[in-house]
């Protein structure tokens, strides 16, 4: 977009002369903006691994007993219930076997900004 602001430029605002030096000077901010853009897109990725789903609240997805399917952090899994979950209740992860989460249920969340 920065290219394309400098090309406007060179061409409708800048004297003769200037669109060459003008175009080449946008290219090079448009360059810079992507690599910086991409690197701090790399410091900052979420961080997500097996160890921060234990504990994490999801929903069941189908019947859990003891097999089914949850939902946890937007993402579907497998998963494994000693005393069995009903489809549609909240469910939350206290370990993982391979990819297989065990969970339990646990009560519903309450609504904020409610009451």
């Amino acid at each position: 977009m920065i290219f394309l602001l400098g090309v406007v430029l060179a061409i409708f605002v800048f004297p003769d002369g200037w669109e060459v030096p003008v175009i080449i000077g946008f290219g090079v901010l448009e360059i810079a903006e992507t690599a910086i853009t991409w690197r701090l897109s790399q410091l900052w990725a979420p961080r997500i691994s097996p160890e921060t789903l234990i504990g994490a609240r999801g929903r069941a997805i189908t019947e859990c007993g003891p097999s089914g399917t949850v939902r946890v952090h937007g993402e579907e899994w497998q998963a494994r219930s000693e005393d069995g979950v009903d489809a549609g209740k909240p469910v939350r992860v206290v370990a993982r076997e391979r990819l297989t989460l065990i969970v339990e249920a646990t009560e519903e969340l309450p609504v904020q900004g409610s009451g």
